[in-house]
């Protein structure tokens, strides 16, 4: 009997470990060391995708602290050059949404590593003026930043083939000719 008991014990110890350790591992890519500490939580908001990817891609809010993104939805008038004005309800609604899911929300792994650095005195208006940017990409000639194929630093998708789905790592950039 005390041997049935034993080995009782045992398999419930063992399947109280091995659920431990699966439940505290990291989720995804990062657990298998392949990229996936790059990789945006992918988000969805009508008038976002709507509004912003009409022009450029929808940048994953967290790439910007919230005082970046209050800056640049409070002065749409003169967005980089364009007039995107929204009426007040979209562009609160939008900024909402940005707020709710930027670097400093605290939503997502990658916003932390975004926020390492950042100077909040001073929040970056542009994703390219942010530490993390500059490190991701200081092994890209500038001369390519400048290629008729890219454009700029601004068009994540020229490199990164799946921008869009909010993956950023380097298994799925291929910079253009």
């Amino acid at each position: 009997m005390n041997n049935y008991l034993l080995r009782g014990i045992g398999v419930l110890a063992t399947v109280g470990a091995l659920s431990l350790l699966a439940f505290s591992l990291p989720s995804g890519g990062e657990a298998r060391g392949d990229g996936g500490d790059d990789r945006m939580p992918r988000l969805t908001h009508a008038a976002w995708q709507q509004e912003c990817a009409s022009c450029h891609l929808a940048y994953p809010p967290a790439m910007l602290p919230r005082a970046s993104w209050r800056r640049i939805m409070g002065g749409l008038d003169r967005h980089f050059g364009e007039d995107a004005s929204l009426d007040p309800a979209t562009q609160a609604d939008i900024l909402g949404f940005l707020e709710a899911n930027a670097a400093d929300s605290g939503n997502s792994r990658m916003g932390s590593r975004v926020m390492q650095g950042m100077d909040l005195h001073h929040p970056p208006l542009r994703i390219t003026e942010t530490r993390w940017f500059v490190r991701k990409h200081d092994e890209v000639p500038h001369a390519a930043w400048s290629r008729k194929s890219v454009g700029s630093a601004a068009n994540c998708a020229a490199c990164h083939r799946q921008a869009d789905a909010g993956a950023f790592d380097d298994d799925t950039v291929r910079i253009p000719k």
